[in-house]
């Protein structure tokens, strides 16, 4: 919050307006944030049966410190959880929320901003694509790392999976890291490096803020697989078949 703001004399409109990143906890308690956001926040949340004090928390945790993570220094197979329950539940939580932002706002707002259309054609591809491909991650390739990693702790042997290599199912990943960075930056481009028109509505705001934020984790999320994730367990599997 700003100085000289006090929560309890501002309207869910204010709020929102004020940090748009507010309007997914607004949105995930069933409160209207934007053409019925004139009502005071304590007062929408007596008439939602919404936790207030609750509410105020999860709000003031979005100034919270980022935790700055040593990826390069965790084991493989906690690497791979932890993309998994952070990065890919993000993927999938964010998406379906964006995909209501984007559907709502090329509905009512692209005949007039006709890239709101653009963006939400992309960004569907975009969805889809991330979802098959965490899906190949989630059965295919991560337990092979997983299993990896336990030979390497307990010296017991493992068979060479069917893809042969694992050079080859992570070629293929990082292609589809590729089509969904291009797909990310068309969407950057179109939406004017996500600034919305000064005269936006909330709905429209808060989709180019979460199109921000997707954007953000999905660079670290590539980032740490494409340039740790992955060159770590080739090296592994190179050194575990090569010695037994």
């Amino acid at each position: 919050m700003k100085v000289g703001m006090n929560f309890d004399e501002m309207t869910v409109a204010e709020i929102v307006t004020n940090n748009i990143r507010t309007a997914d906890i607004f949105k995930k308690n069933g409160i209207d944030f934007c053409c019925g956001g004139n009502i005071l926040v304590e007062e929408v949340c007596k008439k939602k049966s919404v936790d207030y004090t609750q509410l105020k928390e999860e709000i003031a945790a979005l100034d919270a410190a980022e935790v700055t993570h040593k990826y390069d220094l965790w084991e493989l197979d906690f690497l791979t959880d932890y993309i998994i329950n952070t990065h890919h539940s993000y993927v999938t939580e964010a998406s379906a929320l964006i995909l209501e932002y984007s559907n709502k706002v090329a509905k009512v707002h692209g005949h007039h901003y006709t890239e709101v259309i653009e963006i939400n054609n992309a960004f569907h591809k975009i969805a889809e694509e991330l979802s098959n491909h965490m899906y190949k991650e989630e059965m295919i390739l991560f337990p092979y790392i997983k299993q990896l990693a336990h030979s390497k702790k307990s010296g017991e042997s493992i068979n060479a999976p069917a893809f042969g290599s694992i050079q080859n199912p992570i070629n293929m990943m990082e292609l589809e890291h590729d089509t969904a960075g291009d797909l990310i930056k068309e969407i950057k481009s179109l939406s004017n490096n996500f600034t919305p028109p000064a005269e936006a509505c909330n709905t429209f705001r808060a989709l180019y803020a979460k199109l921000e934020e997707f954007q953000n984790d999905l660079f670290t999320h590539i980032h740490i697989e494409n340039n740790i994730l992955f060159p770590k367990a080739i090296k592994l599997e190179s050194e575990l078949f090569n010695t037994k």
